[in-house]
């Protein structure tokens, strides 16, 4: 059972130290997963099944960013551009869905209100000045999810 035990986490630390390896620039691969949400978004035919593919990617991504934030070692300045992001994405999905006071996005509409959704974070400001240690951090959450 202790080899058992050993050997679990001997492969799960080499998984995540080659998961981190392979993520050179965590905002690059950050734009990425959003990049690929849109073209699935895009791809994807019925209006129900593209409103839930946005509507579980900005969960996702608040999801994430709340576990970031739980973390000690993510400094002060970070917490509160990452409060900043959460907000304006937990709007994003309100809109989405029509709530908080939002108008539904209409069903023709979903497409772009997805490259808006994407355009609005890469030119974020938020997103270039995380802390490399909190950019990294939301990526591996994201490639765990």
């Amino acid at each position: 059972m202790k080899k058992l035990t050993l050997f679990t986490f001997v492969l799960g630390l080499f998984l995540s130290t080659a998961a981190v390896a392979q993520i050179s620039d965590p905002h690059t691969a950050f734009k990425k997963h959003i990049n690929e949400v849109v073209q699935q978004v895009e791809q994807t035919e019925s209006a129900e099944e593209k409103r839930a593919l946005l509507n579980n990617s900005l969960t996702d991504l608040v999801e994430t960013i709340e576990q970031v934030e739980n973390k000690e070692n993510v400094p002060a300045e970070d917490k509160a551009q990452l409060a900043a992001f959460k907000k304006d994405l937990m709007d994003k999905k309100a809109e989405l869905n029509g709530d908080a006071g939002f108008t539904q996005v209409p069903a023709n509409q979903l497409n772009n209100f997805a490259n808006f959704v994407q355009q609005d974070i890469e030119q974020a400001d938020r997103v270039v000045t995380l802390s490399l240690t909190s950019a990294l951090l939301i990526v591996l959450i994201l490639l765990l999810l």
